[in-house]
């Protein structure tokens, strides 16, 4: 079993390489994965809008390697997966997503390799990248739990809040699921932020809000929209950037009406960071997430946050100090009423920026990441040797 001085082999599964917060996280694990001594290797199952999550992964000098399964009922996959883990033969499986989890895990449990795997959401979540709260869609979330349980060392949730809802489905047990929060190496290159308003039009002394998600129902897009209307009247030259794409995207869009000019639609952008860098405040009023990835980005950019208190996000957001939480569900209202002050205020979000930093580098590094998944790996190892 290697010990602590010892490298160890880490092999990733996860559904596709899409645009994704978990597929976009793996480059970031790939970063920090060799200051706690781990050699990662991935496997994708699937590919999936050109996979450019593989992208950033060969960045950092991992080639992914596709496996070819489509779907968790194809009678093929079981066999191709055992047959990629065997031949890759890693100290320790890890899987992200649901086909992963499900067939991931059993292909290692049939070799006798330990493993874990990854929840990215909360139990009450949809599951997948849209939202599907059909029969079926609660159905698989059930078999992946079941086969968590059953296949797997241990489930490590994202959040503090994700752990307590996967807890209260009853679907495992408290010393089985851990929490180990995402962490991320990113940072905006010096100018990003200057050349990215001059690629969107922005005037440079604009001040800018910026949302990053899918789009899709439950992002808040409709509460910022409403909101910017009421700031408009002091702060005309206003802009808002909705960076993200999805399957409400046409939907959203006509919701922005009367905006005009003052929204702005990029689409998917290839550096989020350099995006916030040209951010004055990121805002990110949600009905529900686990631990958004884009809030560890504005961290590490030095941008303040207004999001709503759910799921894990008060994990992420100091009130008063790196951002400000509101009320869920969401208001307009509320949200203008947060925005309007510091949005008059260049100094108090340079300060909140600041503070914002701070706390990334102190708990949300990629290197901190990497230190506590290899922690839970090692226990899974002695568990396994025993």
């Amino acid at each position: 079993m290697p010990t602590p001085a010892t490298s160890l082999h880490v092999h990733v599964l996860i559904d596709s390489l899409t645009w994704g917060g978990a597929e976009m996280l793996l480059a970031d694990l790939a970063a920090g994965a060799p200051s706690a001594a781990i050699e990662l290797s991935v496997g994708y199952l699937n590919e999936l809008h050109g996979s450019p999550a593989a992208v950033r992964l060969r960045a950092q000098g991992i080639e992914p390697e596709l496996v070819g399964v489509a779907r968790m009922l194809d009678p093929r996959a079981l066999p191709r997966l055992r047959a990629h883990l065997a031949r890759v033969r890693p100290d320790v499986v890890h899987t992200h997503l649901q086909i992963a989890d499900v067939l991931g895990l059993l292909a290692a449990r049939s070799l006798h390799l330990p493993c874990v795997s990854t929840i990215h959401l909360l139990a009450s979540q949809p599951t997948g990248h849209e939202a599907d709260s059909s029969a079926r869609g609660v159905a698989k979330a059930r078999l992946a739990a079941l086969v968590r349980r059953h296949a797997g060392a241990r489930v490590i949730a994202v959040s503090d809040a994700a752990r307590e809802a996967y807890l209260q489905t009853g679907w495992d047990v408290a010393h089985r699921v851990v929490t180990v929060h995402n962490g991320i190496a990113r940072a905006p290159g010096e100018g990003a932020g200057q050349q990215v308003r001059r690629e969107l039009g922005i005037e440079p002394d604009a001040l800018v809000l910026s949302t990053v998600s899918v789009l899709r129902a439950g992002k808040g897009h409709e509460v910022v929209f409403e909101a910017v209307r009421g700031l408009l009247t002091s702060f005309p030259g206003l802009r808002l950037i909705v960076l993200g794409d999805g399957p409400e995207r046409e939907r959203i869009e006509k919701l922005a009406g009367s905006l005009d000019t003052t929204v702005i639609f990029p689409g998917h952008h290839g550096d989020v960071m350099s995006v916030l860098a040209a951010t004055d405040v990121l805002v990110h009023p949600t009905l529900m997430d686990a631990f958004p990835t884009a809030l560890l980005e504005a961290a590490a950019a030095g941008v303040p946050v207004i999001a709503t208190a759910v799921g894990g996000i008060p994990e992420i957001i100091e009130n008063g100090r790196t951002g400000f939480l509101i009320d869920a569900p969401p208001s307009p209202v509320e949200l203008a009423e947060r925005l309007e002050p510091l949005l008059g205020d260049a100094r108090t979000r340079l300060e909140m920026g600041a503070h914002a930093h701070e706390r990334f580098i102190e708990r949300f590094t990629a290197e901190h990441w990497v230190k506590h998944l290899r922690g839970v790996y090692e226990e899974v190892l002695r568990e396994h040797a025993r």
